[in-house]
């Protein structure tokens, strides 16, 4: 007879484990404030692009640095955010984080114009690079491993409630007030999270932190916002053949690769190199940084597509999303029971396929398409992504020793924001210049200073439509006509993305673990006993 196994001994103490889902609540209240953030500005992107006294007159490369500003500073101080809570302490740092998040917000609120907004968004981005990954590692030290996966389910699940509830409190509350009410309203939120944080989440950090690299933080900074403001500038000049584009995007790619060799070489790296020879783990990270690639580009231009060509409120736009975050909410706590099944490989290939599918079905949606196939669109959307983000995220989190959660929960965030905003760059570069090929030639009767302006997007072409009466009515269907074959365009771009991210997925992740002789024992007495 051989011994039966010992069980591991638990890590948690019985305090912290008795009040463990009341800390996930908390946690997921002070995440629901970063990802709603984002899910609110998609709403309000339009009416932001409205002229004054409505919104601040914010052309389609202004609103794309509104969201990069915040995305870029998020996800360059990310690394060090996660070192900081690693030495400080994870509660301390998030609730540091949260405190400059409401600021920021209190701020944005009160811009008078797209410059002001944008550095009020970067410091938002401050707030959130500290909030975001000590959620993560706080929740990897207060559950024990085997309940980690049903936990980061209901975490990530905890981003469909962020999508639900914050295009639906934007249209709501542009409805009701100017459109900063999107922004003011994070803080009440924080101040609540800072209440509950103090008094139930414990502290926790790695008990042999290393050293904050300010090289390499400068160097990652510097190498993102230079490759995704030439991505920028290339799609408002429908030329990325222009001279200043192709430099300022080589020499974003210059500085990046020099990061990369400095950490290689740092003793103290924001980044540990040697992660990513693990190749299981470089494949769930890239996973993420691909899907969230696609699904924040095309969520950019959806909204266009709702409000401008359809003709929705900012409230109805957000009723819309509602099965988007549903399947999310839905899928996102169940998929690790698929996995269980299925394994890592097939659940997360199988999602990315589904939402490679759905990107691509945008290519049927046309001005008077029936609204309920957009629906279920953005429903299966959630579904595939729900069945990526849970499996990789535990891939990534169990990948690492717990004391390197921060950094474990930084990196995942880092190329999940990352690949959101170089989506949104290059997405809608790619949304920019097909769409002013196509309304270029319908713009001969402008006024020469007119035309470029017009030509910048479908909200800038409708607003010069507008000023010209009766005469501009043949521009709003042309606009329209336009704006659909570059959404189209830009779907497939997305989709293709998504198929990239799913043969790699199929290439490197683990497929479903053999079965232990535990197991198999289980089975045969249950089988035995039918």
């Amino acid at each position: 007879m051989t011994a039966p196994d010992v069980p591991e001994p638990p890590r948690i103490p019985e305090a912290v484990h008795r009040r463990r889902w009341a800390i996930l609540g908390v946690l997921m209240l002070s995440l629901l404030i970063v990802v709603l953030d984002n899910s609110i500005l998609n709403v309000a992107i339009k009416t932001i692009s409205t002229p004054p006294p409505v919104g601040l007159g914010a052309t389609q490369g202004e609103l794309e640095w509104a969201i990069n500003a915040y995305t870029l500073v998020f996800a360059g101080l990310l690394f060090t955010a996660g070192l900081l809570g690693d030495r400080l302490g994870r509660k301390k740092v998030l609730v540091g984080g949260l405190v400059v998040f409401g600021l920021g917000s209190a701020l944005a609120a009160e811009s008078g114009s797209p410059v002001q907004l944008i550095i009020f968004r970067a410091i938002m981005g401050i707030g959130a690079a500290f909030v975001m990954p000590a959620t993560l590692a706080i929740l990897m030290n207060v559950f024990e491993r085997d309940e980690q996966p049903k936990a980061i389910g209901i975490w990530a699940g905890g981003v469909g409630i962020a999508i639900a509830i914050g295009p639906i409190t934007g249209g709501l509350l542009l409805d009701h007030f100017w459109w900063g009410s999107v922004f003011l309203v994070n803080v009440p939120i924080v101040i609540i999270a800072v209440v509950l944080m103090l008094a139930l989440v414990p502290d926790s950090r790695d008990p042999n932190p290393g050293r904050i690299d300010l090289v390499g933080v400068a160097l990652s900074v510097v190498g993102l916002v230079l490759l995704v403001y030439g991505i920028i500038k290339g799609g408002q000049l429908a030329d990325f053949t222009d001279p200043a584009v192709l430099l300022t995007i080589a020499a974003g790619l210059v500085v990046l690769i020099g990061f990369v060799l400095y950490e290689k070489r740092s003793d103290h790296p924001s980044i540990d190199i040697t992660y990513f020879k693990n190749k299981v783990f470089s494949a769930a990270i890239a996973a993420i940084a691909l899907v969230f690639f696609a699904l924040m580009g095309v969520t950019f231009f959806s909204v266009f597509y709702t409000q401008s060509v359809r003709g929705y409120s900012p409230l109805q736009t957000g009723l819309l999303m509602l099965p988007l975050a549903a399947a999310q909410l839905i899928f996102a706590p169940r998929a690790r029971l698929v996995v269980d099944r299925f394994g890592v490989r097939a659940t997360t290939t199988g999602g990315l396929v589904i939402l490679a599918a759905m990107l691509a079905a945008f290519t049927i949606l046309d001005a008077d398409t029936p609204i309920w196939i957009l629906e279920v669109i953005f429903f299966l959307m959630g579904m595939g992504m729900a069945h990526v983000m849970t499996p990789t995220s535990v891939v990534i989190m169990q990948a690492l020793p717990r004391e390197k959660a921060g950094s474990a929960s930084a990196l995942s965030n880092t190329f999940r924001q990352v690949g959101g905003a170089l989506g949104i760059a290059v997405l809608g570069s790619v949304l920019s210049t097909a769409y002013r090929s196509g309304i270029e030639d319908k713009l001969g009767l402008l006024p020469a200073g007119l035309r470029h302006t017009a030509g910048e997007s479908i909200e800038a072409t409708l607003g010069v439509a507008a000023k010209l009466g009766p005469r501009g009515d043949a521009l709003v269907g042309a606009a329209n006509d336009s704006f659909l074959h570059a959404m189209h365009v830009t779907a497939v771009c997305g989709a293709g993305i998504a198929l990239v991210s799913a043969v790699v997925t199929v290439l490197f992740l683990p497929g479903r673990p053999p079965r232990t002789t535990a197991e198999e024992s289980t089975e045969e007495t249950v089988g035995a006993g039918r």
